[in-house]
């Protein structure tokens, strides 16, 4: 009951957030035009801040676990194969396939992750949750990029561009892609060890700190509902695909090979935790419609709440943490 209540306090307040927008639109307090603007300022400025944030201020060299971080970016990667393969079956629309694979894998590994292990272990906790989002964030990001990119619906893709310009493209989109840039700062920032003044620390922290609750309402004042019931088949399979598919294949190998206790959460938290909401704010970027993007966002929003705590109970059974 614990474990439900905690990832109901965790998760719940974002699926209000975005709830909350869709009745600002209502009323006439977010228009499409300041919806547009939230989004691009989270885009380029609110969510790079946030992620630069939370990894300037982790100790990667000092919890420095090799083994765990190279599981977390083979199953990744591997993740996302599968996703796309899949994609290609049941997928037939080129951009809507886009935001299917990201909504799929894509997980609140960086917003979920430590807050979800320091609630489970307290001051016990050992970093697994900072090596976690190290080795799944960046190629979170980055395999977004050349998805979103690819799979844009635009007439140069229509028209069957060069492949070699349309590489170039990709190749840009992830060099001077915000949240990319974001990432890297915040890794290379941790690992020098520059300290940080606290007037800097305290700016950033409050820009950051509007990437959530502008991103969600902005989502929520553009959702559609008769274009999300459209959606709701992929939507369902993508959602059931990033709370239990994942889990279900990837966890067990996870103890097979021996993790367990802290690392087991972290791992659980990057597999099973609900889509995160810079799917929709990179998709709506990007090119592409975003409605699909929100509709899993919202499903795997309110599902995880239960999700997560059903997986916690069945590690605990077992005994695995």
């Amino acid at each position: 009951m614990e474990n439900l209540i905690f990832s109901l306090n965790a998760t719940l307040p974002i699926f209000a957030l975005m709830v909350l927008g869709n009745v600002f639109r209502r009323l006439g307090l977010i228009d499409d035009k300041a919806s547009a603007w939230m989004n691009k300022f989270v885009f380029k400025v609110a969510l790079p801040v946030l992620l630069f944030e939370d990894l300037s201020g982790q100790d990667f060299a000092g919890t420095w676990d090799g083994k765990f971080v190279a599981f977390c970016v083979i199953v990744t990667a591997v993740s996302i194969a599968l996703i796309y393969l899949l994609s290609r079956i049941v997928i037939k629309d080129t951009a809507r396939r886009g935001e299917f694979i990201q909504g799929a894998y894509r997980s609140s590994a960086a917003l979920l992750g430590i807050a979800f292990i320091r609630n489970i272990y307290g001051s016990e906790a050992t970093g697994m949750g900072p090596l976690m989002i190290l080795g799944s964030v960046p190629f979170y990001n980055i395999f977004a990029v050349i998805i979103l990119t690819l799979t844009a619906d635009n007439e140069d893709a229509s028209a069957g561009t060069d492949r070699k310009v349309l590489m170039k493209s990709t190749l840009k989109g992830i060099i001077t892609n915000p949240i990319i840039i974001g990432i890297a700062a915040g890794l290379l920032w941790s690992l020098v060890g520059i300290p940080k003044p606290r007037v800097i620390g305290r700016i950033l922290s409050d820009i950051g700190a509007l990437a959530t609750p502008l991103g969600l309402m902005s989502m929520g004042a553009t959702f559609e509902y008769k274009k999300a019931l459209n959606n709701i088949k992929p939507a369902l399979l993508a959602s059931f695909i990033k709370l239990f598919a994942l889990v279900g294949v990837f966890l067990p190998i996870a103890v097979r090979m021996g993790f367990a206790g802290e690392q087991i959460v972290a791992i659980l938290v990057m597999l099973g935790s609900a889509t995160t909401v810079s799917c929709f704010i990179m998709a709506k970027s990007m090119g592409h419609e975003g409605t699909l993007s929100s509709s899993i966002i919202m499903m795997t929003t309110f599902g995880c709440s239960f999700s997560l705590a059903f997986w916690l109970f069945v590690l605990r059974s077992f005994g695995i943490i």
